[in-house]
């Protein structure tokens, strides 16, 4: 017999949390608001279609939230620095670790080499609440 630990709801949370930074905070510096509607019409990075093999198990949710945070720390570097020689293995080996789980992630290390500087995006979360 066989234990396993299944996630804690905070690392459930932080894993919708960490999805959704993509969607908010990464991809609108690199595609449109057409695109990234098409990413989300895709299930690019969701947990919530039939083909995700997430058990929800600690171990599996350690592995996704990893394979995330470095996803985001690679990007954002190369964003800022245009280079990704140094890293595009780094990329390549978290979006296996994704594919793994069955969570899509189908983009090239060389997409994410030119940032915007300001955005312009229904995606980007609101700096503030007031309405002027």
């Amino acid at each position: 017999m066989k234990m396993m630990y299944a996630a804690t709801p905070e690392q459930e949370h932080y894993m919708q949390y960490l999805l959704n930074y993509f969607y908010t905070d990464v991809f609108p510096y690199y595609f449109d608001d057409e695109q990234i509607r098409q990413f989300e019409e895709w299930g690019i990075l969701s947990l919530d279609h039939e083909h995700v093999a997430y058990n929800g198990t600690m171990k599996e949710a350690f592995q996704i939230i990893s394979a995330l945070q470095s996803l985001i720390t690679v990007i954002e570097y190369m964003g800022e620095h245009g280079e990704c020689d140094q890293y595009e293995w780094l990329f390549a080996r978290n979006q296996k670790i994704l594919a793994r789980h069955g969570i899509t992630f189908p983009f090239r290390a060389k997409q994410f080499l030119h940032k915007r500087a300001m955005p312009c995006s229904m995606y980007v979360p609101a700096v503030n609440q007031w309405v002027m």
